[in-house]
């Protein structure tokens, strides 16, 4: 067998190469230490079974780098410029402030040039500060594992995985690494995340018996990301970080990430308003052209009108919105993993669970042992506990619940062998040396327990179980069941003390003992998260691998409604049409595979539901991958909280209805910024042609324009922190284009009207019509055009700025509801500046002239007027399109 000489000595002079993937020279590596004997390869990443010293790990991070994929590594900061700036409303902008400053318009440049900086800028600082805070509030819930250091077993977290380390790998592990099994009992590993095979494959410490060409045919290796499902196994780690099999396709898989429905909606509206805007300016600059015949100012007020109509401020908008959600969400024990989710979050109709820990209290009590016609049973309780205290696996809340019951002296048995848990068999077995045999002791779901027994036990008479007591036999079980219990049997079988090896078909032929049962209690904040989520429009569907009777009697307890469960196998015999229809109709579905809790994930989201699914188990994992948001609990098994979304610090159904009302929130308020962009920017459009066509000058200037847009986007910056009235998150939030060009079509036009008044106004009353007098001095027709131009600039930036407060609710703005301080104090502010600045020291800079007192009597019945009229069309339109 070829050997690798000076293996370490060659890693650590690769190590720090920024190559992002696996190369050849990584896969020979590892085909050829797993090629090797144990020995041999733990010799050549100069380590021992007893792992490595510390002083040895400090040395190998440092030569190596953390166990952390390149690829996720943060963006420099001309990087997140870069980005930022490939917005399609920054590059917009970019072109607009590129041509003014090209036809000598500095100060529009520079303008829009503070534009792009509030917008970019503002978002970049936000984003990034929100981030640091998330990201540090995510290490709480970062992925762990067990390591040997200096012969002590020790916790980590992966990143500090280190090559030559010896991982301890069991049940529900995630391989931290690209790894080389040294020892290994009944180990079976998950690899669909590498390969999309759902089957798990066995793995040994036995190098291969032939020369292999890929790593992927190794049997005694296990890479990255790859999960444990059942077993035990000791590994020594070859590659980490971006060197790993792993590491090499995960940039891939990160960019093929599938756009939300949030994602594709802001897309959409963005370019909605790209294309509105291009036909808009299109028209405008040739209309200004044509009837004023300065063909330069009409570029430059068609360019001041495209700024006025780009929704600017809608990245810093979406971006400062999710981002402090997920902080108030945190606030709220919910962690973020993937900001795009929180709106998901929000959006979700029906909420997928596990009964385990999140409907009860996850305190598993044992209640009784038993024999098999309901006497209590010594012997029962005995071989119950030595089956829990010897196995080596995971031991779940049975297990400890066992154990914490009686305190057995344990000292003359001795372990001879295991067959550890998994999903197909549904039961475990020891093998103990006991008074004199080795005793295979078998513990597990009944009617496995059952499938595998011949005889039966009561007292020390072993009687045949036959067809005919097997029914009888189970009365008893039923009965716990019913009440609410947990039952598991307890089933025996003796060898000679010579066979010492031992297999899964070695449980048959066994004597039934009889059963202990188990109460887990539901959670009393259960019935009240069941009716807060049911009064949110949140249906609860329970997913469980658990049998009928419990399952039935705990969801009856807090308040789940359904008229009958469904089986896995059940299911399993339906054709595709009946499946749709048992999926849809049923609430409570129990002894699912992991993969039908996958396939009804999907057909609920195939029927247009947005899904949640709250899953913390090993079984859990493909369905939290499937629902639109996959959420799990800090306590729950690696490969689970790998797979999801969000992460609870809390199992309760109550702190996650808080974070889906969070995620309304969220998402309302950026829907006010939508609403208020497209109904301003289409109204907008009938009072911008319509002026330009109508008057002899032009109805503002340039820079007037592009002052109105900048003050006005500063009055929305308080769009994420602004309070949400209650009703607009009593049920689930979509996002909805249509919905939202109806609102722009029905409440724009309403500006226009109030803009014409406002020429109307400008024009009669005070005598802006003498501006067509042909015997009127150029000096006064100027002044005149400049009185029109500060009348409109006045009214039409204290319209849009205070509709934001009849946009933002459904109720009475001010009366029955009230925007939070940040929110009023940017909109009055930029009132009161948009007042100030026609007597201010900027007011000639900006071609604003002072305001007659009595101007600002019209203004003010003019808002009244405006408010009250778009109060009633809102109420309208939502009692016509929202049902409100």
């Amino acid at each position: 067998m070829t050997k690798l000489p000076l293996l370490l000595p060659f890693l650590k002079k690769r190590g720090s190469s920024a190559n992002g993937g696996i190369s050849s020279s990584d896969e020979y590596r590892l085909i050829s230490l797993c090629s090797s004997s144990v020995q041999s390869t733990l010799s050549e990443l100069e380590t021992s079974a007893r792992g490595l010293s510390e002083k040895e790990v400090d040395k190998r991070i440092s030569e190596f780098g953390r166990n952390e994929l390149s690829q996720l590594k943060k963006l420099s900061f001309w990087e997140d410029m870069f980005e930022r700036f490939k917005s399609p409303l920054v590059i917009q902008l970019l072109i607009i402030a590129t041509v003014s400053a090209i036809i000598g318009e500095a100060t529009s440049s520079i303008i829009v040039g503070a534009m792009i900086l509030l917008s970019v800028g503002l978002s970049y600082i936000l984003d990034s500060r929100s981030n640091k805070e998330v990201e540090a509030l995510g290490k709480r819930v970062q992925s762990r594992t067990y390591v040997l250091r200096d012969g002590a077993e020790t916790e980590i977290r992966m990143s500090e995985i280190v090559p030559g380390d010896i991982v301890l790998l069991q049940a529900g592990a995630i391989v931290p690494a690209d790894v080389r099994v040294i020892s290994a009992k009944d180990f079976f590993v998950s690899e669909s995340a590498l390969t999309g095979e759902s089957m798990p494959v066995e793995k040994t410490a036995n190098p291969p018996a032939e020369p292999v060409k890929s790593a992927m045919e190794l049997p005694n290796a296990c890479f990255m990301g790859t999960s444990v499902t059942s077993g035990t196994a000791r590994a020594v780690v070859v590659t980490t970080g971006a060197h790993t099999l792993f590491g090499a396709i995960s940039k891939k898989l990160i960019e093929r990430r599938e756009e939300t429905s949030f994602d594709k909606g802001v897309r959409s509206f963005t370019w909605l308003m790209i294309r509105f805007m291009l036909v808009m300016v299109s028209v405008v600059f040739l209309i200004v052209g044509i009837t004023k015949g300065n063909w330069l100012e009409a570029l430059l007020f068609a360019l001041s009108v495209a700024v006025g109509l780009t929704p600017e401020m809608l990245p810093m908008i979406v971006t400062v919105n999710l981002a402090k959600g997920a902080l108030a969400m945190a606030k709220k024990k919910v962690i973020v993993k993937k900001l795009p989710s929180i709106q998901n979050l929000g959006s979700i109709n029906i909420l997928c669970t596990d009964k385990t820990g999140t409907l009860t209290q996850d305190k598993v009590v044992l209640e009784h042992h038993v024999d098999i016609i309901g006497n209590k049973s010594d012997e029962v309780l005995n071989y119950a506990y030595l089956n829990s205290y010897f196995q080596t696996g995971l031991k779940n809340l049975l297990d400890r619940a066992v154990i914490e019951h009686v305190d057995l002296n344990v000292d003359e048995c001795h372990l001879v062998d295991e067959l550890p848990f998994d999903f197909q068999r549904r039961r475990m077995s020891v093998v103990v040396e006991y008074e004199g045999d080795n005793v295979l002791i078998c513990k597990g779901a009944v009617e496995e327990i059952y499938s595998c027994c011949t005889h039966y036990q009561i007292d020390e008479e072993i009687y045949p179980l036959i067809d005919m007591i097997r029914a009888d036999l189970f009365e008893e079980v039923q009965k716990l069941n019913q009440e609410g219990f947990r039952v598991l049997g307890i089933a025996y079988r003796e060898f000679p003390r010579t066979k010492t090896t031992f297999t899964v078909q070695d449980e048959s032929q066994l004597i039934l003992l009889g059963y202990i049962a188990f109460m887990d209690p539901p959670k009393e904040s259960a019935t009240e998260a069941i009716k807060l989520l049911a009064k949110a429009g949140v249906g609860v569907k329970v997913l469980t691998g658990d049998n009928g009777l419990v399952t039935e009697k705990v969801c009856r307890d807090v308040g789940i409604p359904f008229t009958s469960a469904i089986t896995g196998a059940e299911l399993g015999a339906l054709d595709a049409a009946a499946f749709s229809e048992k999926v849809r109709s049923c609430e409570v579905f129990v002894k699912l595979t992991p993969s039908q809790k996958e396939q009804i994930v999907k057909e609920l989201r195939r029927q247009g539901n947005i899904v949640g699914y709250m899953g913390d188990g090993i079984n859990d994992a493909t369905a939290l991958k499937a629902a639109d948001v996959g959420i799990s609990v800090d306590s729950a098994v690696d490969v689970a909280k790998e797979s999801a979304d969000i992460v609870l610090l809390e199992k309760s159904l109550l702190v996650l209805e808080e974070g889906i009302m969070e995620g309304r929130r969220i998402f309302a308020n950026i829907i006010k910024y939508i609403r208020m962009g497209a109904s301003s920017n289409f109204g907008n459009m009938f009072s911008v042609l319509g002026a330009s066509y109508l008057l002899p000058f032009l109805p503002m200037q340039p820079l007037q324009i592009l002052t109105n847009n900048l003050l006005y986007d500063f009055s929305q910056t308080g769009i994420p922190m602004d309070n949400v009235d209650s009703e607009l998150i009593t049920k689930p939030v979509k996002w909805d284009i249509n919905n939202i060009k109806r609102f722009m079509i029905f409440i724009g036009p309403i500006s226009s009207i109030f803009d014409y008044a406002t020429f109307a106004l400008m024009w009669f009353f005070f005598k802006a019509s003498a501006y067509i007098d042909p015997g009127i001095a150029a000096a006064q027709k100027d002044a005149i055009a400049r009185l029109f131009q500060t009348g409109w600039f006045v009214e039409s930036l204290l319209t849009q700025t205070l509709i934001v407060h009849i946009i933002r609710t459904r109720r009475i703005p001010f009366f029955q509801s009230r925007a939070s301080g940040p929110m009023l104090l940017t909109t009055l502010a930029v009132m009161a500046i948009g007042a100030w600045l026609p007597y201010s020291p900027f007011a000639a800079m900006l071609g604003l002239v002072p305001l007659p007192g009595v101007y600002w009597l019209w203004i003010a019945g003019f808002l009244i007027t405006y408010s009250v009229l778009t109060h009633k069309v809102k109420r309208w339109f939502m009692r016509r399109f929202e049902g409100a």
